[in-house]
């Protein structure tokens, strides 16, 4: 059988650096064909180059078995072929609707927008794919798993031949995602190809028929599912055996750093009470909009105080403003690293450096010598892979990316890491980092709330879960009594 896609070469370099030397692959129609590798391995390159974003200096793509070239995503997409990619772009002060069928819009008499036509079709399309969002609704008011789940549904409007999915799941809970892999399944009944990218190894095995491995720019190997285990597959991605995937050599202690009581926000929490002590990693679960990154938000000044204490060290404080947390010990690595984490435009060190300014700098003027000594601080203990702390941070993979705003927080002293999705969008060897920065955290002494959809982090992570639902405590589980099966059951 012909494959509906077909690469074969595929080569590109940029400034006469390769990106990717040796780019293969073949998706059969009504097949989900797993595209893995880690950071750096060539996968955003090789996408690009097939959506027409990157023109490629070699090799050749084969469309039904015919040589196609594509200079822009639209010509792509004109071929049969639409991608959901990584990096979220929506028009916030637009309709769900608007969004989806941007340039396509039914019109009436005088080229007018037809709006009932609009939100009846966007409505039929988001209820056929079982998500639960209505057409009307803002992209501003949306969670960012709800933007990632219209993402999806723009693709999945346009009825094409192959779909690309890159990291479709990495802001949405197990739940959610449920509802993406019945969407998927109609896909491939409907005879269509999906190409998938994921660092959640457990999906790739759940969905995928068929996987092709990068590494550094190469093609590795490719084979079925079938045939491959978990750990083969994360040796074929990393270049050598990896050790036990988490990381945790912390243990708790009896001494409570931080408690809440009554805590409420505007939106998304409602009357909540935990504890969290020192050396402890405290996990919260909870399905798309049970209010975990909005307990977060309220820890950190962001929701504006609402209601209820929060005692720090057994001294009440209160924090209306991320200065105040700041002030108080607490730091706070949000969900999405790009938008709220990083300033993309500036460099390693200048984002290493963004909240620590204060101590650098005297009379407002920045002490260049301690921020140059405090970056290669970070970038030392952090393992954070830059040729130069110089290198704009918008080239970093997204591993080390996210090692670059752990360090800028750990450079504040902080006594509380609040973590939001911690390694989501990152790659298996990365996590191992993340979770060794975690766990070291937590064993000096200091207190971590890590906030993840993936019930594996939580259970290899976490000493202690609350589990939300509709913003309020639905359960409360020891590392001991810890399940996939309970989390679920308590979530739902």
């Amino acid at each position: 059988m012909t494959p509906v896609l077909e690469v074969e070469g595929l080569s590109k370099s940029f400034s006469g650096v390769p990106a990717l030397v040796d780019g293969r692959f073949r998706l059969r129609a009504g097949s989900v064909h797993a595209l893995c590798g880690g950071n750096g391995a060539g996968k955003s390159t090789f996408l690009k180059i097939i959506m027409g974003i990157h023109e490629r200096d070699g090799g050749v793509i084969r469309r039904n078995g015919q040589p196609v070239e594509f200079f822009s995503p639209a010509a792509a997409l004109r071929n049969g072929i639409a991608i959901v990619e990584q990096e979220l772009s929506p028009v916030p002060a637009m309709t769900v609707a608007e969004n989806i069928y941007m340039g396509r819009e039914p019109l009436r008499r005088f080229g007018r927008i037809d709006f009932a036509t609009l939100n009846r079709q966007t409505q039929d399309l988001l209820d056929g794919f079982g998500f639960a969002i209505r057409a009307t609704d803002l992209m501003m008011d949306l969670t960012v798993a709800q933007t990632q789940l219209v993402e999806i549904a723009k693709a999945l409007s346009h009825d094409a031949e192959v779909i690309i999915l890159d990291e479709p799941t990495s802001a949405l809970g197990e739940a959610e995602a449920g509802h993406l892999f019945d969407a998927i399944a109609t896909l491939k009944a409907r005879g269509k190809g999906v190409i998938y990218v994921s660092h959640r190894l457990s999906e790739i095995f759940s969905i995928a028929d068929s996987y092709t491995v990068f590494r550094d720019g190469r093609f590795v190997q490719t084979g079925e599912m079938a045939d491959i285990t978990k750990d083969q597959l994360i040796q074929l991605i990393v270049g050598r055996p990896l050790a036990e995937e988490f990381i945790k050599e912390n243990t708790p202690t009896d001494r409570v750093v931080l408690r809440v009581e009554g805590l409420s926000a505007a939106r998304g929490v409602r009357d909540l009470g935990f504890s969290l002590r020192q050396g402890e990693i405290l996990g919260i679960y909870g399905l798309m909009g049970a209010g975990r990154t909005e307990v977060l938000d309220r820890l950190f000044g962001l929701s504006g105080q609402t209601g209820g204490d929060i005692r720090l060290e057994d001294a009440a404080v209160r924090i209306a403003s991320p200065q105040q947390a700041i002030a108080a010990g607490l730091a706070y690595v949000t969900e999405d690293r790009k938008l709220s984490g990083l300033v993309l435009s500036a460099s390693v060190r200048d984002n290493l450096c963004l909240s620590s300014l204060d101590q650098l700098s005297r009379a407002g003027w920045m002490r260049r010598g301690a921020e140059a000594r405090s970056a290669g601080k970070m970038i030392e203990a952090l393992k954070i892979k830059a040729a130069s702390d110089a290198l704009g941070v918008a080239s970093l993979s997204g591993g080390n990316q996210q090692k670059v705003v752990l360090g800028k927080w750990f450079l504040t002293a902080p006594k509380v890491l609040l973590l939001d999705e911690p390694t989501r969008g990152v790659d298996v060897g990365a996590k191992r980092e993340i979770y060794r920065v975690m766990s070291d955290f937590a064993r000096e002494g200091g207190a971590v709330i890590m906030v993840s959809s993936e019930t594996d982090e939580i259970l290899g992570m976490a000493d202690r879960v609350i589990v939300l639902k509709d913003g309020r405590m639905a359960g409360e589980l020891d590392r001991s009594e810890m399940t996939a099966e309970d989390l679920l059951h308590l979530a739902a």
